[in-house]
């Protein structure tokens, strides 16, 4: 899968899109409080597919997720749901 565009990056705070359009994800930079929690990352919104479920520590601190290879394919969009989770950049080629 060569989309041949650059790496792009959203920040989240909330639910929400990271972007609506086609997107391969290759990272996340996830801020995290002093609880556990999680971000779910969907395609094409709130109740699309999960296609990648990271737990978070109860551990206030910054953590990065590196997805190998040509990342992982939102063919409708990425759309972030955070729990105990102050932010979460989302690096995507598309």
């Amino acid at each position: 899968m060569a989309l041949n565009v650059y790496v792009k990056a959203a920040t989240v705070t909330a639910d929400g899109d990271a972007t609506t359009t086609r997107a391969a994800v290759k990272g996340l930079n996830i801020i995290t409080t002093a609880t556990a929690g999680s971000v779910v990352l969907k395609n094409g919104g709130s109740g699309g597919a999960a296609l990648l479920t990271v737990n978070t520590p109860a551990v206030a601190g910054m953590h990065d997720v590196f997805v190998p290879d040509d990342g992982i394919l939102f063919a409708d969009g990425v759309y972030v749901d955070v729990t105990n989770v102050t932010s979460v950049t989302v690096f995507y080629a598309g």
